[in-house]
């Protein structure tokens, strides 16, 4: 009777999946097969629930399905240890605990709201299915019909495929069977980089340091075009809708908000060809977040969106009532992010996608299940050679080394050092690297690899500054201090006193998470067309997935935007005329030709090398002479009476006087 009654007492604090953890798992595996674009538009009266089975049967019993599965698994195993921590907080909040916990809380929320603002116009474009519409242009015919860009994994599809279903990272085989007469094209991104160019031609009208979020989204602060043009933040955004549909031939969609979160939640509210804006107003958007669901706000992805959903936080306004266990449950920085999401705070500092501050370099690669020993090798000093090439583009040397290996299972792992000296170079790289790969093989004999990257973090500029008069570098402003100590209220704020969002984190998190699935997806599809001709599989590290790594997600396109800039640069100076330089003799830096300016240059290095060798001949004397100089006092001093030399010395150094050059002795009052 009471083990019964405890039994049923536990059973009540569980949750469905710890209660009944086999069909929970099944449902939330199909929830998790539906993919990361579940929220995409046109979809609507799509029935999830049938589109949720053809997912689960179709790619049941693949590797990819095995991974699945035991990542929901691992991912239970993790809600419940959150659950369990819930429940003791509970308790002790019952008892009376947990009040300096909501005392912080709202202290930080008093924080953002005092410096919320709501004086900025910022909008969020996105293309609609911009790859489809990129060859709707060259096929017009396919206006009306079902059809999708990419073969192996959908990465766009026309809203008429979306109408079955279908949307991007999708495998392949599985839209077939949502839409049998689906058409799938290769994708063609020279095409779709030279529209993108053009469209962003157009915005650079209303902004022109606007950010490029992606190839096909951008962001915008129309604040000053407003002011200027004397028009309405509507106006203006529907003004550039049609000049790009004028100018590029395909439609965007807008969302207009007082900072850069809210507008892309809004860019997607009245998709394709449409605008909406949420007034500037805190009562509209704290009634705006209230019902939202967290999946709406980006960089909440679905693992993050289960977490909260245990919880009991499925709408942005369910925040606020768990908001003192949050710290607890989460860590501080998904308390800060959380809090500015329930608030719906977010940055207003528009700004190029290249100015940003870079956190990492990397590079990775997907291969043939790879396990000799000296390919991996080879593929590790290939992968140093590769990201040697992006640190020299970007100037920028690493302090902490990472290695990233998937294997053929499609489980993830890394390992990091702290080389000596910041690496660069391929050679640094592999040293580094190949001790990580090395205890990995260890400890995973026989391990099977189909990916591997490096990647460079807590990085050092390695741009050159200006020279002061001592012919030393002037110290550049710091990059990352992600390891330094002091966590003062100076890290709220980057060096042009913007506000920090800690929006960036979770928004990679979830650009991560999509660029992981289509990968798999890609794989899981070149597996099943295998199977279904009979032949081995021809996976192409080198085919799709690698070109959507570096054009269809927002890390990989920094980088292009990078590239084109230091392009456009390089093309400039090549147009200007050659400036006449004259190399200075003494520092070999060169100089404007200008006689008198070059005079003063070399005055001024000559000086320099003077002090240099005043100085290197101050530190070669002997020690005996510096003792002599310096040394103010005999050793002994017990008995001297203070405040007068001993006889012999002057003004604290000793010299040999004669008697002749002894002064005489006078009274003082004489």
């Amino acid at each position: 009777m009471t083990e019964t009654g405890t039994v049923a007492g536990n059973d009540a604090d569980l949750s469905p999946e710890q209660t009944h953890p086999a069909a929970s798992q099944h449902h939330t595996l199909k929830y998790h097969l539906l993919g990361p674009s579940l929220t995409k538009s046109g979809q609507d009266g799509v029935d999830q629930k049938k589109v949720s089975e053809i997912i689960y049967n179709s790619s049941k019993g693949s590797k990819y399905f095995t991974n699945e599965e035991a990542k929901g698994k691992t991912l239970t195993v993790k809600v419940n240890r959150i659950l369990a921590k819930k429940r003791e907080l509970e308790r002790i909040e019952a008892q009376g605990g947990l009040r300096s916990e909501t005392k912080k809380a709202d202290d930080y929320i008093a924080e953002l709201e005092y410096g919320r603002d709501l004086s900025q116009a910022v909008v969020h474009i996105d293309c609609d299915a911009f790859y489809a519409a990129v060859e709707e242009l060259d096929r017009p015919e396919l206006k009306e019909l079902p059809f999708a860009v990419g073969v192996g994994v959908l990465t766009t599809c026309n809203y008429v495929a979306r109408q079955y279903g279908c949307r991007s990272a999708m495998a392949g085989f599985v839209a077939k069977k949502l839409c049998p007469d689906l058409i799938c094209l290769p994708l063609n991104f020279e095409k779709y980089t030279a529209k993108a160019k053009e469209v962003r031609a157009v915005l650079e009208r209303y902004d022109p340091r606007f950010e490029s979020a992606s190839m096909d989204e951008a962001y915008l602060n129309i604040t000053k075009f407003c002011e200027d043009s004397d028009m309405s933040p509507e106006d203006a955004v529907s003004q550039m809708r049609a000049q790009v549909q004028e100018d590029c031939k395909i439609t965007i969609s807008a969302g207009i908000a007082a900072n850069a979160k809210l507008a892309k939640i809004c860019s997607n509210k009245n998709k394709p060809n449409g605008q909406f804006r949420l007034p500037a107003e805190r009562a509209t958007i704290l009634s705006f977040m209230r019902d939202l669901p967290t999946r709406k706000v980006n960089g909440i992805g679905r693992v993050f969106e289960r977490e909260l959903n245990a919880i009991g936080v499925k709408t942005c306004g369910d925040i606020y009532g768990q908001r003192h266990y949050l710290s607890r449950l989460f860590g501080e920085k998904a308390f800060q992010f959380l809090m500015g999401v329930y608030l719906g705070l977010g940055k207003t500092n528009v700004r190029p996608a290249e100015e940003f501050e870079r956190k990492s370099v990397g590079t990775e690669s997907t291969f043939h299940d790879m396990s000799d020993p000296k390919e991996l090798r080879d593929k590790l000093r290939w992968t140093s050679e590769e990201l040697e090439k992006d640190l020299q583009r970007t100037q920028f040397k690493g302090r902490t080394l990472v290695l990233k290996i998937k294997l053929h299972t499609y489980e993830v792992f890394s390992r990091q050092v702290r080389p000596p000296k910041a690496a660069y170079t391929a050679d640094d790289l592999y040293h580094f690297g190949l001790p990580m790969l090395a205890k990995l093989e260890k400890e995973m004999p026989g391990m099977k690899l189909r990916l591997m990257g490096l990647r460079c973090t807590h990085l050092v500029s390695m741009k050159k500054g200006d020279v002061d008069f001592f012919g030393r570098v002037r110290q550049q402003p710091k990059i990352m201090r992600e390891d330094s100590e002091d966590s003062s209220e100076k890290a709220n704020v980057d060096a042009n006193g913007w506000k920090i969002w800690p929006d960036d984190e979770f928004e990679d998190a979830v650009r991560q998470e999509r660029q992981d699935e289509a990968e798999e997806l890609e794989r899981l599809s070149q597996e099943v067309r295998a199977s279904a001709t009979g032949s081995l599989s021809a996976y192409n590290p080198d085919g799709a997935p690698s070109d959507y790594r570096r054009y269809g997600n927002g890390f990989a396109w920094r980088s292009i935007l990078e590239e084109e800039r230091a392009k456009a640069e390089e093309e400039q100076q090549q147009k200007q005329p050659a400036i006449e330089q004259w190399t200075c003799p003494i520092c070999s830096v060169p100089q404007a030709a200008d006689e008198r300016a070059f005079n003063e240059h070399i005055d001024g290095c000559l000086s320099r090398q003077t002090i240099k060798e005043i100085v290197k001949t101050s530190k070669d004397e002997p020690a005996e002479s510096a003792k002599r100089i310096l040394d103010p006092m005999p050793a002994n001093t017990a008995k001297r009476k203070r405040g007068r030399p001993p006889s012999g010395s002057h003004g604290g150094r000793w010299f040999e006087v004669s008697d002749s050059e002894k002064r005489t002795k006078r009274a003082f009052f004489t």
